[in-house]
């Protein structure tokens, strides 16, 4: 299994601001982007790049550059949407898709209503965004759908996970890579994450 926990301590800083019932909507969005940037640091240490002829003050040389367009990020809404920004600023050229999926109140399991990848989808890099991962479901669907349109590198990345997401995802797809900026204690009878920090789609558009 390929999982990576995050220890820069300005990611844990970050996370704790995020816990804070009293943290109000824009502080929360904006945290939420700020910790995206910093773990999309670290996810995409293994992009490609190519060497270009440039021009210095000095004078002409090789220089390394990435090829965004072969990047995709692709959110779970809708909450993932609050870290799509943060990719963004790293890798600007970017493509972007949606998966939206939705957990049943009463069973707990997620329900799909929307796919949308972009095209070439077999030869990208996929980064998938998702504050949280709880019991595992809709990050399992998530990726099911990318793999049955043909997508194959895939890493995840979600803020905070309980264990037995951890768990039901990477048994679901061992080959993926996964990114988590902290691994809390458990899961709750509501299958909500604790300690945790909420409904993160609720918090980052300021819906109840």
């Amino acid at each position: 299994m390929s999982v990576s926990y995050m220890t820069h301590p300005l990611i844990k800083h970050k996370i704790s601001i995020l816990r804070k019932k009293s943290t109000g909507t824009n502080e929360f969005r904006r945290v939420v982007e700020e910790i995206a940037i910093l773990m999309g640091y670290e996810a995409l240490s293994d992009l490609q790049t190519t060497e270009i002829s440039i021009s210095t003050p000095i004078e002409d040389t090789m220089s390394p550059v990435i090829n965004g367009k072969n990047l995709a990020v692709v959110p779970v809404l809708r909450a993932g949407l609050g870290m799509v920004n943060g990719i963004l600023a790293l890798v600007p050229p970017a493509k972007i898709g949606h998966i939206g999926l939705y957990r049943d109140p009463e069973t707990h399991k997620p329900v799909e209503y929307y796919c949308k990848l972009p095209e070439n989808i077999d030869q990208r890099t996929i980064v998938v965004v998702d504050p949280m991962l709880a019991t595992g479901g809709s990050a399992i669907d998530a990726v099911s759908l990318i793999k049955e349109r043909g997508g194959r590198k895939i890493k995840f990345m979600s803020i905070i996970a309980a264990p037995e997401g951890v768990e039901a995802l990477m048994k679901a797809h061992p080959d993926i890579q996964l990114y988590v900026g902290n691994l809390d204690r458990e899961l709750n009878e509501n299958a909500y994450i604790c300690p945790g920090l909420g409904d993160a789609g609720d918090r980052i558009f300021g819906t109840i």
